[in-house]
């Protein structure tokens, strides 16, 4: 259903070595550079940051997050260390998440520019 997505951030060079190491746990890697602007994917650009020069830190009650699919639950453990090596902050650290319909595994991070983001995976047992 949605194509790609996109975030603002206000250091591009600082973003761009957090998403390369963050996303690479779950095979996207930098695919276009242009001088505002990065795509991350597999095959074409699915996350892109966008430089927002003066853009003040996301808000903690802005409610907005981002989910990306990860196949494994390695994966999802691997989003969140990269994340958290690379200047990240975790909001929610990787587990088990069962709820009424679906139980998922998943990890949460918060970007150095405050962006909210999860990785995810519907393990089979």
């Amino acid at each position: 259903m949605i194509d790609h997505i996109s975030v603002g951030v206000a250091d591009l060079e600082r973003a761009a070595r957090f998403y390369e190491a963050t996303l690479a746990a779950l095979g996207l890697t930098r695919l276009v550079t242009r001088p505002a602007t990065i795509g991350f994917g597999k095959t074409y650009p699915e996350f892109w940051i966008n430089l927002r020069a003066g853009m003040a830190k996301v808000a903690p009650e802005s409610g907005t997050h981002i989910c990306l699919r990860a196949k494994t639950t390695d994966d999802v453990d691997g989003f969140h260390a990269a994340a958290l090596k690379s200047g990240g902050r975790s909001d929610g650290a990787p587990g088990l998440r069962p709820h009424d319909r679906v139980k998922y595994y998943a990890a949460f991070v918060i970007d150095p520019d405050g962006n909210r983001i999860e990785a995810v995976t519907f393990p089979a047992e």
